[in-house]
């Protein structure tokens, strides 16, 4: 099956209590791509960069079997780069430096052979450009998976809300999901949401897990305790990939599937947060993946007598 990841493919440089990097691969694309690999082996990726990209990043996505037609290289510019500072807790930051770059003035370009797309992961873009996507493409896919920010909601409300009437699922977290709807509990935000187009939602709740609503079902699946968090940036984006990965590679819609590949998802984010950047998940086993959905199995099964 045929899946596109549009995102940002990007530098990070990144501090947490377990030290720093210089400039590393990041990008919500870059991860979600990664993510997606394991499980679909048609991983079309579209973003751009800057001439500064180094060629062995991007054979790196090429080992993975993900497809880079789509990944401009503009010359003689430089690609987005992020730097930003974790609290003790790891769940606040403080972001130190944002340069759009080549980010933007980003206009996706869909290659003839991304035509046959049936599966679609628009990442944390503006709204305008994830529908750029969406009008570029010939037939609707199968599945349309949005993620969004708080950031959107801020500066481009009503393009969002016309974004989500194109969309089948959307990925945010409990406080964008709060400011989206209006509504403080999760379980009216979630109704509301669902109102404005998406079937499914998914709100990201980082340490303590997602939750999936459809209709008027909820499923919901713990994060992994780990001794150690090294470096939570883009566990939402491996989460995210993971999941619509997942969905590509069984090809059936349904939600109990929905329910599988969160759990895929999330399992697929808790090793991106052992180390820093794409690190961890660049070279995983099978087996290693096999295991840790059943460390996340195990959490949440019991018997009552």
């Amino acid at each position: 099956m045929s899946l596109i990841i549009i995102g940002s493919v990007a530098f990070d440089a990144i501090e947490t209590p377990f030290g720093k990097t210089d400039k590393i691969v990041g990008g919500a694309a870059t991860y979600a791509s990664l993510a997606a690999s394991y499980f679909c082996k048609n991983v079309k990726i579209v973003g751009v960069v800057g001439e500064d990209f180094h060629q062995k990043d991007i054979d790196t996505l090429n080992q993975h079997g993900i497809d880079t037609t789509g990944l401009q290289i503009k010359a003689g510019e430089k690609s987005f780069f992020w730097s930003g500072k974790y609290h003790n807790d790891m769940n606040s930051r403080d972001t130190l430096v944002t340069e759009l770059n080549v980010l933007a003035d980003f206009d996706p370009i869909l290659p003839e052979s991304y035509q046959d797309c049936e599966y679609l992961m628009l990442g944390n873009l503006a709204p305008q450009t994830q529908q750029t996507v969406l009008k570029r493409l010939k037939n609707r896919p199968k599945l349309i998976v949005l993620d969004t920010m708080n950031f959107w909601m801020d500066v481009a409300l009503t393009d969002l809300l016309e974004t989500l009437k194109l969309v089948d699922v959307l990925t945010i977290n409990d406080e964008e999901a709060r400011q989206l709807s209006g509504e403080y509990s999760l379980v009216k935000a979630a109704r509301k949401i669902l109102t404005m187009g998406p079937k499914y939602l998914i709100i990201k709740k980082g340490e303590h897990g997602a939750l999936l609503f459809h209709e008027d079902q909820i499923f919901s699946t713990p994060a992994l305790p780990l001794a150690e968090v090294f470096d939570p940036t883009g566990a939402g984006d491996t989460f995210a990939g993971g999941f619509i990965g997942y969905l590509a590679k069984v090809n059936t819609i349904n939600f109990n599937n929905m329910k599988n590949a969160i759990v895929f998802g999330s399992a697929l984010a808790s090793f991106c947060v052992e180390k820093f950047g794409t690190e961890r998940i660049i070279n995983l086993t099978e087996e290693e993946i096999a295991a840790r959905v059943k460390e996340f199995v195990n959490l949440s099964s019991f018997n009552i007598a």
